[in-house]
C-alpha cells in the first residue's frame, strides 16, 4: 500500500528532526534556555550601562574644558594686558630719564657759564640753574613712580601667568580623559575608563591649584 509506506516515512523523518536536535521545538525553532535568556540580558544591560556612563563622563568633561578653555583665554589677555603696561611704562620711563639728563646738561652748563661771567651778570645764570634743578626734581619723582609701575604691571603679568600655565595643562589632562573615554565606547575596555577618570581627577585637580593661585 503506498500511502501507509509514504506516512511511514514521513513519521521516521519528523523522529529523526525530535531526536537530533532536542532544543529544536515542533516548529523547527530553536529554544533558549533561561540561562542563556539571564546571560544575553545581563551583557546586553552592561554594555548599555557603560555606554551610559562614558556618555555622561564624556559629556561632563567637555562642559568643564569649555569653562576652563573660557578662564584660561580670559587670563591670557589678563597676561598680556599687564604685559603690554609693563612695557609702555618702561618706554615713559626711559623718556623721562632722558629729559633728567637733559635738564641736568643744561645745568651743569649754567654752571659753567656762571663760573665765567662776572658777579654782575650772575643773576640769569643762576636763575637757569635753579630752573632746572626743579626740572630735574620733578622728572626724577616721575621717573621712578613710572619705574615702579613698569615693575608693579611686570610682577602682575608673572602671576597671573603661572595660573594660565596650570590652566592648560588641566585641559590637556582633561582632553586626555575625553579620548580615552571615547575609545572605552568602542572598545568596551573598562581599564581605559578607569585611566580617563584618572586623568580627569589630574585635570580637575590642576585646575582648582589654578583657581587657588588666581
Amino acid at each position: 500500500m503506498p500511502d501507509a509506506g509514504l506516512a511511514g516515512r514521513l513519521w521516521h523523518h519528523a523522529g529523526r528532526i525530535q531526536t537530533t536536535d532536542p532544543d529544536m521545538s515542533e516548529s523547527g525553532l530553536h529554544v533558549h534556555t533561561p540561562h542563556e535568556e539571564q546571560v544575553e540580558e545581563a551583557a546586553h544591560h552592561g554594555h548599555h550601562g557603560l555606554s551610559q556612563w562614558v556618555a555622561i563622563f564624556t559629556a561632563l568633561l567637555a562642559a568643564l574644558g569649555a569653562i576652563v578653555s573660557y578662564q584660561g583665554s580670559h587670563l591670557m589677555n589678563e597676561v598680556v594686558l599687564y604685559k603690554n603696561e609693563a612695557v609702555l611704562k618702561k618706554a615713559q620711563a626711559t623718556d623721562q630719564w632722558n629729559y633728567y639728563q637733559a635738564a641736568s646738561t643744561k645745568q651743569h652748563m649754567m654752571e659753567l657759564a656762571l663760573e665765567l661771567t662776572p658777579p654782575e651778570r650772575h643773576a640769569p645764570f643762576e636763575k637757569a640753574i635753579e630752573k632746572y634743578k626743579a626740572q630735574k626734581q620733578s622728572l626724577l619723582a616721575q621717573a621712578q613712580a613710572l619705574e615702579a609701575q613698569s615693575l608693579h604691571a611686570d610682577a602682575e603679568s608673572a602671576r597671573m601667568n603661572r595660573p594660565h600655565t596650570d590652566m592648560a595643562r588641566a585641559l590637556i589632562f582633561l582632553q586626555i580623559a575625553i579620548s580615552l573615554a571615547s575609545i572605552t565606547a568602542l572598545t568596551r575596555r573598562t581599564w581605559l575608563f578607569a585611566l580617563a577618570g584618572l586623568s580627569a581627577a589630574v585635570g580637575i585637580g590642576l585646575w582648582g591649584f589654578a583657581l587657588g593661585v588666581v
